[in-house]
């Protein structure tokens, strides 16, 4: 799809990745009284609700009736399990450590098209990889982005263990989200994006209501997470799926994927005005190596031809 002539799409694009960029701010206020998984569940429902009358407006209601089920599972892979994941990771490690993270999904879109879909990509593409997972790998290593034990576990099972695991699930959730496109590209092409986007998050209420259930906090959230949950699920989930889509239409596929770069940029600003979180040089710079990796590997940023 190419870019619509005539319609500026900086504006929304910058839009896009502030709005994308706070999410980790407003997940991590409502997580430490929410919880990861009642925390993600209140999140997708609040977006299927307010993506559902915009769908039904168009007329989608028999196209998400007719591939509900491909459709629902996307929304586990897309949206369920990357924003459980995501959440239990705040937990453990600072919102500009996990933003940083997060950029790697056109990495691990891109290994997956070529693992699964036989797209392989050239010379270029690969060295792209190979920075980009070193870059990973570097800011795994160090200390920096990581959260002090929070209160009422194991001192130190929480810190040995709880920040590798939230490294290790905010890469799983960009693996589920490089296996989401690769499934929707071969299952779901042609396939409105406001009636994946909508049915994605049904799909994901629905996987996610039972566990939310169980794991629901013995304690009342107070107002303050109510009104961030609130946030992430209308503002950076809701309307930041149809300011996408808009950006896709206007500026095309190649330019809007590049949103993900910008998103670590706000993230981190974000932690350090209002949570005090430190940014390092060595987040920064591994930052760098992953966004360069990522270029590569996406075809962003060619070496050679």
């Amino acid at each position: 799809m190419s870019a619509a002539p005539g319609r500026p799409w900086y504006p929304e694009f910058v839009l896009l990745a502030s709005i994308w960029g706070s999410s980790f701010l407003f997940t991590r206020l409502a997580v430490v009284e929410f919880g990861a998984l009642p925390t993600a569940a209140v999140r997708v429902a609040i977006a299927a609700l307010f993506l559902l009358p915009l769908m039904l407006m168009r007329g989608h209601g028999p196209q998400l009736r007719q591939h509900w089920k491909a459709v629902f599972l996307v929304g586990l892979l897309n949206s369920g399990i990357p924003f459980a994941c995501f959440a239990f990771a705040l937990l453990y490690i600072t919102t500009g450590l996990s933003s940083i993270l997060n950029a790697t999904v056109p990495l691990f879109g891109a290994l997956v098209a070529w693992i699964w879909l036989k797209d392989r990509p050239d010379g270029s593409r690969i060295l792209g990889l190979v920075i980009g997972f070193a870059g990973v790998a570097l800011l795994a290593s160090d200390k920096a982005g990581l959260r002090p034990a929070p209160p009422g576990g194991p001192t130190g099972w929480t810190e040995t263990w709880g920040p590798m695991l939230a490294i290790a699930a905010c890469l799983l959730a960009t693996l589920c989200y490089g296996i989401s496109a690769s499934y929707t590209r071969r299952y779901l092409g042609g396939l409105p994006s406001l009636v994946t986007a909508t049915g994605s998050q049904i799909g994901a209420t629905l996987g996610l209501a039972l566990p939310a259930i169980l794991f629901w906090p013995a304690r009342t959230p107070g107002l303050t997470a109510w009104l961030a949950i609130l946030f992430v699920g209308v503002a950076c989930t809701g309307i930041a799926y149809v300011l996408y889509f808009r950006l896709i239409e206007s500026a095309g596929p190649a330019r809007a994927l590049t949103v993900t770069f910008l998103v670590p940029v706000f993230a981190l600003f974000y932690g350090g005005v209002f949570l005090g979180e430190s940014i390092t040089p060595w987040m920064i710079g591994c930052g760098a190596v992953i966004l360069v990796g990522t270029s590569l590997s996406t075809g962003l940023l060619r070496l050679w031809r």
